[in-house]
């Protein structure tokens, strides 16, 4: 087997499809028609992915991720949802989600975001303590510091500050921090970047610190002093 999936989905014949698409690929796949199943499941025997469909019947798509992130598992999740504004996507991606795939879409592309997603958590690998200037961060307790004030990221925010870490003082164009940040080639605009590093740079300099990512005009931005 290719590894165990969850896929959440209370319509049967879509969570069918997507049971026998997978089950063909190689996946073991077990499946939830609501968030209350699904929790259990986590519970019970934690897969290596979820796919996640935002409209359930008892509990918003959403706020089930949000509970997840909340216990500090890093466990891959695939949005599945019919919604597909920036906004909405921007929201999806915010609650923790990996990835984001609107409906319809085809099974290749399906089985495509999954194998990347897995992927791409099988090779991730505690790193050693990054610093830059006053700020720290450590992959292996998922924590950030700036100064000794410690700074709450989600794991989107990490992952992008990671980045910057390993690429201090060059410019990261928008679309490499998209694709390396997210880890596939997102079909998210790169606006999304813009609304994350926002995130990062309020959190970043909370207590009055100086500003560490800047801005490149018409390119990305840049991890520097000054």
């Amino acid at each position: 087997m290719d590894g165990r999936l969850l896929v959440v989905e209370d319509d049967p014949q879509v969570r069918a499809m997507l049971s026998r698409a997978l089950g063909y690929e190689g996946f073991e796949v077990v499946t939830a028609a609501t968030g209350a199943a699904a929790m259990a499941e986590l519970r019970a025997a934690p897969p290596e992915l979820m796919l996640l469909d935002l409209l359930l019947p008892d509990e918003d798509g959403m706020e089930i991720c949000r509970r997840v992130r909340a216990t500090g598992e890093h466990l891959p999740i695939l949005m599945l949802t019919a919604r597909d504004t920036v906004t909405d996507r921007i929201a999806g991606l915010e609650a923790g989600a990996d990835d984001y795939l609107v409906k319809p879409f085809s099974t290749a592309e399906l089985v495509a975001r999954v194998r990347a997603l897995l992927r791409r958590a099988r090779d991730r690998e505690p790193g050693p303590v990054r610093r830059f200037g006053d700020l720290t961060l450590d992959s292996s307790t998922h924590e950030v510091h700036r100064g000794g004030r410690l700074v709450p990221l989600t794991r989107r925010e990490f992952d992008l500050l990671a980045l910057f870490l390993d690429n201090p003082d060059a410019v990261m164009p928008r679309e490499r921090l998209l694709t390396d940040a997210w880890g596939f080639a997102s079909s998210v605009e790169t606006n999304a970047v813009d609304v994350y590093i926002g995130y990062l740079r309020r959190k970043l300099e909370e207590a009055g610190e100086p500003r560490l990512i800047h801005t490149v005009r018409g390119v990305g931005y840049v991890l520097r002093a000054r």
